[in-house]
């Protein structure tokens, strides 16, 4: 019984090792740091950012962060080469809004089938001087790079899997893998270092895959409103029904949903034909267009 109890200890011992050299790592590279380990070591890397949440930073501390950082609108930049680091209070959940007070809505765009209204995005942001985040997918990044270079150029990159599967019917290797090769796709159409921030195709979330992308240093940013857009006049929606979809959600730290392209691949994209008018009337009723960067950590990895 002594034995057991002694082999019980390293064990224990082991494992708590594992989790702490997998939450460094994690912490100071992002999360290409675990893709090329054996995979002994990739289940220590892994079992350390899935327990990270729960027991290695205090969650009073950590939401302290992430409020100080969206209340102050500030953006915190990745230090040396280190990969940017989502704010603690971000994991173990889907994040649908950012969590302040203060009067601030965020735009992101999807981007999976096609770029057919990117240069009429960049242009109108470049214009109204307002902040943007995309989430690729790796297939886009893939057959895009050129647009994906414009879009990296001027605003923030994130993540929406490799070939919009839906998660629910992926395994949890299958849904890291996913996330790597996305990871790895969007690093090399853009040239940049995109965002530790994760959207799941058609936004089906479950702790379990979440629990999955968060163990590979990502937040599962989501959304407060779709706009609907990409369903094109076709699927009964206009400029005027985009706007409106966005303003009926209007709260603190809205987040808004939009795409780059249609489904079809043709016809106008209606979310960039709205945008314009939309940034105006956010902005009308007392709104500033914030920065999904304000969700990085501001500590130093």
């Amino acid at each position: 019984m002594r034995r057991f109890v002694s082999l019980a200890s390293r064990a224990s011992a082991a494992a708590s090792t594992a989790v702490a050299v997998g939450t460094s790592l994690i912490r100071a590279r992002g999360p290409r740091a675990i893709s090329s380990l054996p995979a002994a070591a990739t289940a220590a890397v892994v079992l350390g950012a899935v327990l990270l949440p729960a027991g290695a930073h205090p969650p009073a501390a950590a939401a302290s962060m992430v409020r100080t950082a969206a209340d102050s609108g500030a953006v915190a930049q990745p230090s040396g080469t280190a990969d940017p680091v989502p704010a603690d209070e971000l994991f173990g959940t889907d994040v649908r809004r950012i969590p302040t007070t203060r009067r601030v809505v965020a735009l992101t765009f999807n981007a999976a089938w096609n770029g057919a209204g990117v240069d009429t995005v960049l242009k109108v942001l470049r214009e109204r001087k307002v902040p943007a985040t995309f989430f690729l997918t790796g297939q886009f990044a893939d057959a895009h790079p050129s647009v994906a270079r414009a879009m990296a150029a001027e605003h923030g990159i994130g993540n929406h899997s490799y070939s919009h599967p839906r998660f629910d019917d992926l395994s949890s290797e299958g849904a890291r893998q996913e996330v790597l090769e996305a990871d790895r796709a969007i690093r090399e159409a853009t040239g940049a270092v995109p965002l530790p921030f994760f959207r799941f195709p058609y936004s089906e979330t479950s702790p379990e895959r979440i629990a999955d992308v968060n163990a590979l240093g990502f937040a599962d940013i989501e959304f407060t409103a779709d706009t609907n857009g990409y369903l094109g006049t076709a699927g009964g929606m206009s400029a005027d029904t985009v706007v409106a979809r966005a303003l009926d959600a209007l709260t603190p730290g809205e987040i808004v949903q939009m795409h780059v392209g249609a489904p079809d691949g043709g016809g106008t994209v209606l979310d960039a034909q709205a945008l314009p008018r939309l940034i105006d009337a956010i902005q009308a009723r007392g709104y500033e267009i914030t920065d999904l960067r304000t969700l990085l950590s501001t500590a130093t990895p």
